[in-house]
């Protein structure tokens, strides 16, 4: 079973909902976790509401505070020079 501060460090920013989901841990316990990841200033949280269908969703939304992801591999723009 994944840890939800690395699950967050894996796929990167997300829904709480979607953590439980990956995580396999019920939906309460991510968010405790969170609080107390956000107490310590570990994690970044703000509250998103969403409607999807006419329905109204209430969530977190999480990331990894100071982390930055590691660049995506394949090709790189060449930057453009104006000369």
């Amino acid at each position: 079973m994944m840890d939800v501060l690395q699950c967050l460090k894996k796929y990167g920013q997300r829904l709480d909902l979607e953590i439980a989901h990956e995580t396999g841990v019920p939906l309460a316990t991510v968010r405790q976790r969170l609080a107390g990841l956000a107490a310590t200033g570990a994690v970044i949280t703000c509250t998103l509401t969403r409607f999807e269908k006419g329905k109204r969703i209430d969530a977190l939304q999480c990331r990894v505070s100071g982390y930055t992801p590691p660049l995506a591999p394949g090709r790189k723009a060449k930057p453009t020079s104006s000369t």
